[in-house]
């Protein structure tokens, strides 16, 4: 008998932020799997058990809540944040790929949630409101190398940039490196919001010129969106300012000519 498996993302930390659909995933479940802090978040009743392991564990963890699932039991594997952004739903479908023909029999359902960047933007205005990427500053599973081309194509292109994982004690240096090579890319004044723990009790949002930008700003529960030569700063008095891009990239257009 084939059971059910939930792909949670259970939002950036501030429980408003988990999505009805999220919580009714969690009543339904009976097996959580995810990295411990993410479990913590979790209000469980007695009869439904965790599983909870090490954050570099993610296929482990995926095969191991797949196994579950294939016996029949209704499982959750659990992220924060949205499952599908740099978290578990990629892990759990390169495990179904790679693994027995009873993984695909699953029930599958990744049931989306509140991404950090979409956290740290609010709380900033509306830095994401033209064209902007997605990276990962994380080499774990790519070389920097790749990191620096993406980069470097991403500014030129004017795409605002949010960066998941932009620092850890492990890899300390990898944000600064970042911010030196877009400085080559992009004008000193163009905005950088650093968004840590964003809809938590203890969140900090920081905004500085790329130019003054300081790495020590960032840990791994740090999001860091630095904006294009578009974004636009609007300063407030007694109030933080605000970031956004505009709806239309005119100066872009006009620069290569097609307005």
């Amino acid at each position: 008998m084939t059971g059910r498996l939930f792909v949670i993302g259970t939002g950036p930390g501030n429980p408003a932020q988990t999505t009805p659909e999220a919580s009714a995933a969690i009543a339904e479940a009976g097996h959580f799997f995810g990295y411990g802090p993410y479990l913590d978040r979790l209000s469980l009743r007695p009869n439904q058990q965790r599983h909870a392991s090490d954050n570099r564990e993610e296929l482990a963890r995926a095969r191991a809540a797949l196994d579950m699932a294939a016996g029949g039991a209704v499982v959750a594997v659990v992220s924060g944040g949205d499952p599908g952004v740099f978290a578990m739903a990629a892990a759990i479908c390169e495990a179904v790929e790679a693994g027995p023909a009873r993984y695909r029999a699953i029930d599958l359902t990744v049931v989306p949630g509140v991404t950090a960047m979409l956290a740290v933007a609010a709380r900033a205005g509306a830095p994401l409101g033209h064209d902007f990427c997605a990276m990962s500053l994380s080499d774990n599973l790519k070389p920097w190398t790749l990191v620096e081309r993406r980069l470097a194509a991403a500014a030129d292109a004017g795409f605002v940039i949010a960066l998941y994982n932009p620092i850890s004690r492990a890899r300390p240096w990898q944000l600064g490196r970042a911010f030196a090579l877009l400085r080559t890319h992009l004008p000193g004044t163009v905005p950088v919001v650093f968004g840590r723990a964003a809809g938590r009790a203890d969140e900090n949002i920081t905004v500085m010129p790329l130019g003054e930008a300081d790495p020590a700003k960032a840990d791994m529960a740090t999001c860091v969106i630095v904006g294009s030569a578009e974004t636009r700063l609007i300063d407030r008095p007694g109030r933080p300012p605000l970031v956004y891009a505009p709806r239309s990239a005119g100066a872009l257009a006009e620069r290569a000519g097609t307005t």
